[in-house]
């Protein structure tokens, strides 16, 4: 077996009722193609061949790769690709619509939930996070853990928490407890998402200013026009952006860009 490699974030879960749990929030048909981020020494991988048409897993570590490609040898439907996950077109690697899962390295956790934000995106997606990541997921307005990932996130999907895992499902043992998370995606995407992701993350880096304020911040705006664009979009200048709900950011950015909501 290869050895563990820390660079790379690997904690393996072995626990066989916790990878069930995975497979089964999937809620697959047997028809789709599923592309598996991480797919480390095959627990999950295992699990999943036996419940989709196609089966993709992209692997960064080359060890790990050559143990899976012998173990599923023989199975067609079955693909390891040896690559950085963020330096791979998921939507060209699937070749048509497909459905995404993984135990997700704590590491690179917030980049590769980004990742899966580029067109053409999944219809839906099952990710083994941090808790905490979870938690900040399906936060409400005004809590603690709401913030620009979460806003984002939910511009993008309905995101719905599936269950915990304990860190003892993992080995080696990580120093916190994960939780799995399902996200259905919107249909599509907009021409504006990047420059709103952009947007969200600029007024929560002001959360503590009143919205007025961190609006002219991060537009540069004149006064009186953030005044303006709040009196169109019934948004109080005295409220924080950490109040606001998801759809409301996108109606503040495209009123303060003169576009229709």
């Amino acid at each position: 077996m290869p050895p563990i490699r820390k660079r790379f974030g690997q904690n393996f879960l072995t626990d066989r009722g916790a990878l069930t749990r995975i497979a089964d929030a999937l809620q697959l048909t047997g028809a789709e193609t599923v592309v598996e981020i991480g797919p480390g020494r095959g627990a999950l991988t295992d699990l999943l061949a036996t419940r989709c048409a196609r089966l993709i897993g992209i692997e960064i570590d080359r060890d790990l790769v050559t143990l899976l490609q012998a173990r599923y040898e023989g199975q067609s439907h079955i693909t390891i690709v040896a690559a950085d996950v963020l330096d791979t077109s998921l939507g060209a690697v699937a070749g048509g619509p497909y459905v995404l899962c993984g135990n997700v390295p704590y590491y690179v956790t917030t980049p590769i939930l980004f990742h899966a934000l580029r067109p053409p995106r999944p219809t839906h997606a099952v990710f083994l996070v941090q808790k905490e990541v979870a938690e900040r997921l399906v936060a409400m307005p005004g809590t603690p853990e709401y913030g620009a990932l979460t806003v984002n996130m939910r511009l993008a999907a309905d995101v719905e928490l599936a269950g915990h895992v304990g860190a003892g499902s993992f080995f080696p043992r990580p120093q916190v407890d994960s939780a799995i998370v399902r996200l259905r995606y919107h249909a599509a995407a907009a021409p504006d998402d990047e420059e709103v992701r952009a947007f969200v993350v600029g007024l929560f880096g002001q959360r503590r200013r009143q919205l007025a304020r961190a609006l002219r911040t991060v537009s540069g705006c004149e006064a009186t026009v953030a005044q303006q664009v709040l009196e169109r979009t019934g948004l109080a200048p005295d409220v924080r952006a950490e109040t606001l709900a998801p759809g409301q950011f996108v109606q503040l950015y495209r009123e303060l860009r003169g576009r229709p909501a």
